[in-house]
């Protein structure tokens, strides 16, 4: 049997309700090379039956079963894989037509290229409802970074790649390590992977999936995708950057969010020089015995200057920092990076 040029791995956990929808929309692609690896993780509902039919009625699916969780699932689909190409799915989602044929005509072109996302339509639970506020943001956002450049520079804002959007080069999935489970989520995890190995991530600038903002989603429902364990993963990635390490880092914003980024930072061995403020009641004082600067206190980037964050999440600010920053010699994605 001749291998297929891509795998799909779309793992389900009691996906009844939607996973013939997810499942068909493959199943249409007009790219017809693949295989598409079904992993039932120990569902209780009639996900099984659905999996069995869609196996007997075409031969590209592939049965499988886990019972560990997601990250199990991902894993038993990648070593069920026979592609030299890698496509995620998941079973509440819908992929465009030519989802699978744009992807692997950019990789083809693109062959630098690790891992490929695709612009987004994120809808709410019932398929056409408007996501929530925080999330139609979100995919503003996600959106408008399409080149490797953006992607790496705003990595620690956000993950910068939706996951069920994403083909990558089995080859540069493999030599990160797979899919593990540092207590985060494992797509984001796998992204700064690849970033900090240089690897370059890229976006096709078409809206290609339908993406669900459900509920049930994980997201909404495990610890792992916490805000608390996105901050922990950014603040575990930056820690291990060798100018972070050797030259520690200042913050710019003192609330809420600069202040538990500093605490994650101090149990990653970071230095923590200061917080950069404009709010007069907080200059001069020190947080958690991190002294707090005024802006004018910032001096020229140097090789022995300390990294700047920014983690002022309010709108509109991002800019105003990063220009603020840029006026001094910093270079974004260098030895300086938003974190909201």
């Amino acid at each position: 049997m001749s291998r297929p040029h891509i795998s799909i791995l779309l793992p389900v956990r009691n996906g009844s309700r939607t996973l013939r929808r997810a499942v068909e929309s493959c199943l249409a692609q007009t790219f017809r090379d693949f295989e598409l690896l079904l992993v039932n993780d120990a569902s209780t509902d009639e996900t099984p039956e659905l999996v069995r039919s869609f196996a007997a009625a075409d031969p590209r699916v592939v049965p499988l079963k886990a019972s560990g969780g997601l990250i199990s699932a991902l894993q038993t689909a990648h070593e069920a894989a026979r592609a030299p190409l890698l496509a995620r799915m998941d079973a509440d989602d819908f992929a465009y037509p030519d989802r699978l044929s744009e992807q692997a005509a950019f990789l083809e072109k693109n062959q630098d290229v690790a891992a490929c996302g695709t612009q987004v339509r994120i809808l709410g639970s019932g398929h056409g409802e408007t996501p929530r506020e925080g999330f139609s943001r979100y995919e503003s956002w996600i959106n408008a970074l399409t080149a490797p450049e953006e992607i790496s520079r705003e990595r620690f804002v956000e993950s910068p790649l939706v996951h069920p959007s994403v083909m990558m080069q089995r080859e540069a999935f493999e030599a990160c390590g797979g899919y593990r489970d540092p207590g985060w989520a494992e797509d984001y995890d796998l992204w700064l992977r690849m970033l900090e190995k240089g690897m370059r991530l890229a976006k096709v600038e078409r809206v290609l999936l339908d993406w669900s903002d459900g509920p049930d989603r994980l997201t909404r429902t495990d610890g792992r995708y916490s805000l608390l364990q996105f901050m922990r993963a950014k603040a575990h990635f930056l820690g291990r950057m060798s100018a972070v390490r050797s030259r520690g880092v200042i913050i710019a914003g003192a609330g809420p969010t600069g202040k538990q980024l500093a605490a994650l930072l101090r149990e990653e061995n970071v230095t923590v020089h200061a917080f950069i403020e404009v709010h007069p009641r907080r200059i001069g004082k020190k947080i958690a015995g991190i002294p707090v600067w005024e802006e004018a206190r910032v001096g020229e980037a140097g090789a022995l200057l300390p990294v700047a964050l920014s983690a002022v999440g309010q709108p509109g600010r991002r800019q105003t920092i990063r220009e603020f920053f840029a006026g001094r010699g910093y270079i974004e994605g260098e030895n300086f990076f938003c974190f909201a």
